[in-house]
């Protein structure tokens, strides 16, 4: 009954209702376009590159693309340019002083920086879509069907790759329109929706090698991934909100005989400040082999084990950049020094702490501590598809069992809950939970 009551409250708000119908338009045009197969490409010649974007690194790329890169869609590069784009623009803010002008200069300044991501945007695919033709070229032919692998070359080349740049622009412009008109972070949100839409086929994939295979266990041994991936979402959902508060005493006014303030307060700081961004950066970095080489996961030796998403090497590195990236992307993102600033102009201060250095100090001490098990426990997570596949389970299947695809459905998820919970409560609604408010991402809006 109260999840009817809930979806009655939120059918009875007429701009939420909107927000929500425009948000689920946009997304059934995102789907659609997902199957719309490049000019001059027919679908029945796929098959080798479905088997090539089935496993490794490049099933990943199809997972964020929604299955529009194994469908050599006009959206088969999806989002993933526009991503990579955003983080170099906010890594060269970090470093150069005109970005770092442009990003105080408000919503002018952002203005300016969305379109520096968007130009770069265009340069990033510029490159990636020729890769993209030559391995679908490649794939093409090994079907057997020369004749259209042999089309994919000359002028055809620089007008399919106009044609999916444009696509991967598109989808931009709806996770924009998401943004402005419906609910929650429109680039996440079209993420979101790429690898849900590959949830059901992993699920019934397990679910029937689980039954037709007698020595994986049966459906006993599948209800026992059940409860796990369970575990795992509810310790996603613990990365994503945990906290640890440093109580911090405001200090007395004494007027006459007497005594105002003195309140205490907390500062709430995140076990995982840096969200998601460490494993955006780690995968950007571990993408970068497999696109130099046109896409070609086969590589012999040392440069095969960085392509192998499987592999020791691979995971080992890719578990040593999310822990630095962890402790760099929380450098830059949480200033102690600016806390302490902000408490000594409100005349506040941490108990038995002295203002000023000592207070730096001790926050920046703090933040180690929860950095540290914080950005090991986001690496453990990362690395837990590859875990899961080495214990049997489907390729599909292992890739919900951690790693970008699940902190991205609990971040975004929990983000557009809170939204809308925002906008029950801002007309006098119950939110959507009886024991609390939801709480969603504090260190930034998005997953990117």
């Amino acid at each position: 009954m109260g999840f009817v009551k809930t979806v009655k409250n939120i059918w009875s708000v007429e701009d939420l209702r909107k927000r929500i119908g425009i948000t689920l338009l946009l997304v059934i045009i995102y789907r659609f376009g997902c199957y719309v197969v490049l000019p001059g490409i027919n679908p029945d010649d796929l098959t080798k590159l479905k088997e090539f974007s089935s496993s490794g690194l490049m099933q990943l790329l199809d997972m964020f693309s929604g299955g529009a890169f194994s469908q050599a869609s006009i959206f088969a590069l999806g989002i993933m340019p526009y991503i990579t784009a955003s983080i170099v623009i906010q890594l060269l803010g970090m470093v150069l002083p005109s970005f770092q002008k442009m990003q105080r200069e408000g919503e002018s300044g952002r203005m300016k920086l969305n379109q520096y991501t968007r130009w770069l945007t265009v340069i990033i695919l510029l490159l990636q879509a020729p890769a993209y033709l030559v391995n679908l070229r490649v794939q093409i032919g090994a079907a057997g069907a020369l004749s259209a692998a042999d089309s994919i070359g000359g002028l055809n080349i620089a007008f399919m790759t106009i044609i999916l740049a444009a696509g991967s622009m598109f989808i931009m412009w709806l996770g924009e329109r998401i943004d402005q008109k419906g609910v929650g972070n429109g680039i996440s949100f079209i993420i979101l929706i790429g690898i849900i839409a590959r949830l059901p086929e992993a699920f019934i994939q397990e679910f029937s090698s689980r039954l037709l295979n007698s020595a994986g266990g049966g459906l006993v041994m599948f209800l026992v991934e059940i409860v796990i991936l369970l575990a795992v979402i509810a310790g996603a959902v613990l990365l994503v909100q945990g906290t640890r508060k440093v109580p911090v005493q405001y200090a007395k006014r004494i007027v006459g005989n007497k005594q105002y303030g003195g309140a205490r307060q907390y500062i709430p700081l995140k076990v995982n400040a840096a969200g998601v961004m460490p494993i955006i950066f780690a995968q950007a970095l571990m993408f970068i082999p497999v696109t130099l080489a046109g896409f070609k996961t086969d590589g012999p030796g040392f440069w095969g084990a960085l392509t192998d998403m499987y592999g020791f090497w691979y995971n080992f590195i890719y578990f040593l950049l999310i822990v630095a990236f962890t402790y760099f992307y929380t450098a830059i993102t949480v200033r102690p020094s600016q806390m302490a600033d902000d408490m000594k102009r409100n005349n506040g201060f941490i108990p038995g702490v002295k203002p000023g250095k000592p207070t730096v100090e001790y926050l920046d001490r703090i933040m180690d501590r929860i950095t540290l098990p914080g950005s090991i426990f986001l690496g453990i997570v990362a690395i837990l598809p590859a875990i899961a596949y080495i214990c049997g389970l489907n390729r599909s299947f292992a890739q919900f069992f951690g790693g970008t695809s699940l902190l991205i459905l609990v971040g975004v998820i929990l983000d557009t809950l809170r939204i809308v919970e925002g906008h029950l409560l801002m007309r006098h609604y119950d939110g959507l939970m009886k024991d609390g408010r939801i709480k969603g991402r504090t260190t930034g809006s998005s997953a990117f």
